[in-house]
């Protein structure tokens, strides 16, 4: 455990790009929360992730818990469908005995990561749900059923502020910060806010770390098709295609994956179709809309 503690920082700062002055503190919290240290009647740790969409906010508590405990331990609730008063008892349940997704959560797992997606979506009540998570580390659902939350690390995420983000980029980290959390002060009740132990501010993707990003998603593309037989390797404007196709103003690199999985499985897949080789040189296409492979061997049946 103590190596696993030791290297966390260095791998996250390597999976989660551009976001350097988020990693320190994250991990620091992480640590106290692996070795014990935390208060009693506290979780294990609580962050909340600010900024942009699509800049490593959701994918930081995903890495951190596969590092740590496993990537099943990480429990993601997307807090847009919890907005209205009826659909409250679909996250904790009701009087039926129902638990709501949290209580069979809970119910099914002794720890793990409890991810709340853009907290600021759900109903004003669930606020009161987090406060009670924060100030005791445990929740009631259903018939008063209670469940204990000191082995869980909580993380919430909001995207409050994100369009001034993308307009005051170039203000120094503390006063980004400060100005960010004067928006979530006024927004969200402060004395949950209070409770967080780690606020954080993500910055927006410049344009060599959207690369880098890229480039990291790529090389995780090739080697699963090498192990699977088919060796490419790249032409230098292949990244920059990915960058202009996977990167979205809106949704930063968020379609990323997506992106680089369905150009360059297209090339792998016409290849094969084609009865040509599909390992060799991966470039751009002719009218720069695709991905293709450049080998033109053709397979001998």
């Amino acid at each position: 455990m103590n190596e696993k503690l030791l290297s966390l920082a260095a791998e996250l700062k390597h999976r989660i790009r551009g976001q350097e002055q988020v990693i320190t503190p994250v991990v620091g919290v992480l640590q106290r929360g692996e070795l014990g240290l935390t208060p009693q009647g506290r979780s294990k740790g609580s962050f909340l992730f600010l900024g942009p969409t699509g800049v490593g906010k959701t994918k930081l508590a995903l890495v951190f818990t596969e590092l740590l405990l496993g990537k099943e331990y990480l429990h993601r609730f997307d807090m847009s469908e919890y907005q209205h008063a009826d659909q409250i008892k679909n996250l904790i349940g009701d009087e039926s005995g129902y638990e709501g997704r949290l209580g069979e959560v809970l119910a099914k797992w002794g720890k793990g990561t409890l991810l709340f997606d853009e907290m600021e979506k759900a109903h004003p009540k669930i606020m009161d749900v987090f406060l009670q998570m924060m100030d005791a580390a445990r929740i009631t659902v259903g018939r008063n059923k209670r469940h204990d939350l000191s082995n869980f690390y909580i993380v919430f995420t909001s995207n409050l502020a994100a369009r001034d983000l993308m307009e005051v980029q170039n203000l120094p980290q503390s006063r980004l910060k400060n100005y960010v959390l004067e928006v979530l002060n006024d927004q969200l009740r402060p004395e949950l806010v209070a409770r967080i132990n780690e606020k954080q501010v993500f910055n927006k993707l410049t344009y060599p770390v959207q690369r880098e990003i890229a480039q990291l998603t790529l090389d995780e593309e090739l080697l699963r098709l090498r192990l699977l037989g088919y060796d490419l390797k790249p032409e230098p404007e292949v990244l920059e295609f990915l960058v202009r196709h996977g990167i979205d103003k809106v949704y930063g690199a968020r379609p990323l994956r997506d992106t680089v999985e369905r150009f360059v499985q297209g090339a792998v897949v016409r290849a094969l179709l084609e009865k040509r080789a599909a390992s060799g040189c991966l470039g751009v296409g002719q009218l720069a809309d695709e991905l293709i492979l450049m080998n033109e061997a053709v397979v001998i049946d």
